[in-house]
Order: structure tokens, then sequence, then C-alpha cells
């Protein structure tokens, strides 16, 4: 209860701050405290696979909020961020590539946040007697990447196979949907799998061979990225700034509870514990504001996909950041 007086007394007092020191805005009309009712705010934050809801409900992270929160799952990116485009989610996660493909096509994004890993969590597996020993041998093979084109395990075998000095055109690629690829990759139908988190998990656990990870391949990025629209509400903004908080903390205490946060992520996913006890030892990384060094990272990774006419334009990352979101707050203005 204190939380949420205290955080609508905020809201009201930033909000008449900002409107009284705009000297454009006199014909405005001026909001007093009384109209301004925080509880009222609404947020849709999308999601992949639960991820983010599993560790905040595991770490209370969003106990005592005074607005409102709904969550969307969705299995993959494109959907999710499809979603984004339509105005019916307010916060999506998704990888560099996700994120960059969301970007050339229009959606309404901006990066407002990112968590740095060691790529771990992505790879390409092979079943557990495949003759398959090297990226080399994938020449000539039917390889599957989960899920869109454009995603973090395309870069993942784009890289690989360069770095093999195998053509592209020299290897079937096909693109499936991890849900679908999970079982069709266990009963032997697939030779050759890119592929990445919790899917990547259930098929080591069942005794895939990881042929190669993304270690030092991919950049172990991934955004937090929120829509123009909910950063244009003063209101929602400075939400969307308290849910980041929120789930910076969050992703702190999964760290130092990893065997805790296993269990709750196993439960929620209704997966096997071993699963998820494999998929939280590849590594919790904690959400911080974005850096020049992330921005260059992303751009890095649009240029080589232009070069290979994955996305049809560039675009520039910087133009995609929105450093005023993340903050302590003592440093919170509203815009």
């Amino acid at each position: 209860m204190r939380f949420a007086q205290w955080f609508r007394g905020l809201m009201a007092l930033l909000i008449v701050s900002a409107l009284a020191g705009c000297g454009n805005d006199h014909d405005k009309p001026a909001v007093s405290a009384a109209t301004v009712d925080v509880s009222k705010v609404k947020l849709v934050l999308g999601d992949q696979a639960k991820g983010l809801r599993t560790v905040v409900e595991a770490s209370g992270a969003f106990d005592g909020i005074a607005y409102q929160v709904e969550w969307a799952n969705f299995q993959g990116a494109a959907p999710l961020f499809e979603a984004l485009r339509a105005g019916a989610v307010d916060l999506a996660p998704a990888g560099d590539t996700p994120v960059l493909a969301a970007a050339t096509g229009g959606a309404p994004l901006r990066i407002v946040g990112v968590r740095r890993s060691q790529s771990r969590g992505i790879a390409i597996l092979v079943p557990r007697d495949s003759p398959i020993r090297t990226v080399a041998d994938l020449k000539g093979r039917n390889v599957v990447i989960s899920s869109a084109r454009g995603s973090i395990s395309q870069y993942l075998l784009i890289r690989a196979l360069a770095n093999a000095g195998v053509n592209e055109a020299d290897v079937n690629i096909g693109f499936v949907m991890p849900t679908d690829a999970l079982p069709a990759f266990n009963a032997g139908k697939i030779e050759a799998w890119a592929t990445f988190g919790v899917y990547q998990a259930f098929a080591e656990e069942q005794g895939a061979r990881v042929l190669l990870s993304g270690e030092g391949i991919n950049t172990g990025l991934t955004f937090i990225t929120a829509s123009d629209e909910v950063l244009g509400d003063p209101l929602r903004r400075q939400a969307i700034n308290d849910v980041l908080q929120r789930l910076a903390k969050a992703f702190d205490w999964a760290r130092h509870n990893t065997d805790r946060y296993a269990e709750v992520f196993a439960r929620v996913n209704d997966i096997p514990l071993p699963v998820s006890q494999r998929l939280q030892a590849w590594g919790q990384e904690s959400l911080v504001p974005v850096e020049d060094r992330d921005i260059q990272a992303l751009q890095t990774v649009d240029d080589l996909f232009v070069e290979k006419k994955i996305f049809p334009h560039a675009v520039k990352v910087a133009d995609l950041v929105d450093k005023g979101v993340f903050l302590p707050p003592a440093e919170i203005t509203v815009r």
C-alpha cells in the first residue's frame, strides 16, 4: 500500500512538473494530482516460452506494483513482434536478429534494455549417433532452423558455414517452429537442427549432440523492446521503467538462486526438472541499460543479414535505442 501511494504521488508530481515546464504547451489543460490514478495504467507484457513471467513469479519481483499487468506468451519472436506491431503487446523480449527483423519490417519498437550471455543457449544439434562430426559435414545435408528467417539460429548457421568454408547453397536449409521441430528431431526426422533455449535443452537432455554452440559467434544479446505508443505516454513510460527495474532484480535473484529457479521454471513450463536445470546451468545474466558496445554488436549483425539479402535494407541501430527509459529513480524524467 505504501508503495502504491508513493508511486501515485510520484506520477502526479512528474506529470504536473513536466507540463508546467513546457513553454510550448500553454494551451494544454493542466493535469491535477486528483486526476492521476496509476492503478488505471495497464501494460501487456509479451513473453517467449514464459521466460520473463517465470522469473518474475519465482522472485516475487512484481509484488506491490501499483499498475496492472497482463502477460501474453508466444513460442517465438516472429509472432511476438506481430503482436507488438498490432498494438496487442507493449513490451517484447527477443534476441538480436529477431529485433532487427522486426525493425526492418517497420515494427514500432524501441530497445530499452539488454541482457548479455555467452551464447551457450544457441546451438546446431545432431542426433547422438549421427555421422556428422563437423560443420563441414553439413554439406549436402538437410538442416532445420528454428524459428523464422532472421533468427539467432540462422545467424549461427551462416557464420558457422562460412567459417567452415561451406557454401550455403550446398546445404538444404528449412525453417520450422521449435515446437514442431523438437518432436521431429527426437524422432530422427531431422539431420541437423539449429535451435535455442529450452528446446535445445530438451533435445540435449534426450541425447542430442552439440555440433557447435553459439559461443564466440552469436552476440549473446537479448533485448527488451517497447512499443513507440507506450513510450509516448508519460504515465505508461514510467511504468515501463518500473517494470525494467523489477525485471533486473528478478534476474539477479535467479542468478543467486539457480536451484530454486530451476524448480519453478520446470513446474511453470511443465518440463522435466533435468531439462530446466540444464537450461539454467548455461547462466543467467542481469538486465542492464543498453551501452554503445551493444549497439555496435547489433549493427554488425544487421550488416551481415543485409549483405546476405536476408534483410531488404539496413537499419541504424542507434536510432532504435531509447536510453531514457531504463533509469535509476533519481534520473527519471517525463518527456
